[in-house]
């Protein structure tokens, strides 16, 4: 793998939504050397099929994290009440919040990243909102990237 290139080294699984119209792929990749996981939303329709913006990566240390809070939830976390479930740094000034939130009359997990610096305080638009009703199937995704990392630590350099 040259320095610069990216790969995904791991397809995890996906989540469909109710009309199968949306697909949210859960995998690993790695890009100039470093490994990360990434939750990304993809659409299947007429007018067009493929990758949205909608979506986050995360470093294994943040998977981890996300993966212990989420498991502290019932598999249909429908009627949780909102709640931030944790805040886990990224790198200075840059933080993912997994939270349970309502947006647009929409519930549900929603993994964003917060920005904190000089320039700039609060929400960007890097993150993903997953639905509550397939909270089991999110939890089990979670857990299988958490072993993932688990089983093939990171070279050092």
């Amino acid at each position: 793998m040259t320095e610069s290139s990216f790969m995904i080294l791991q397809h995890v699984g996906s989540i469909f939504s109710d009309d199968n119209m949306e697909e949210v792929k859960f995998s690993i990749d790695a890009y100039r050397g470093y490994r990360y996981a990434s939750i990304r939303k993809y659409l299947k329709s007429d007018s067009y099929s493929g990758a949205t913006r909608a979506g986050i990566t995360m470093t294994p240390e943040i998977i981890k994290g996300v993966a212990s809070a989420l498991e502290k939830l019932p598999d249909d976390a429908t009627k949780v009440d909102d709640i931030e479930l944790g805040k886990f740094a990224k790198r200075p000034g840059m933080s993912v919040i997994a939270r349970i939130s309502s947006f647009k009359g929409a519930r549900g997990l929603d993994l964003r990243q917060w920005q904190e610096d000089d320039i700039y305080t609060g929400w960007t638009k890097k993150g993903i909102r997953l639905p509550l009703n397939k909270m089991g199937e999110i939890k089990k995704l979670f857990k299988d990237m958490v072993e993932y990392f688990a089983q093939k630590p990171q070279e050092k350099k």
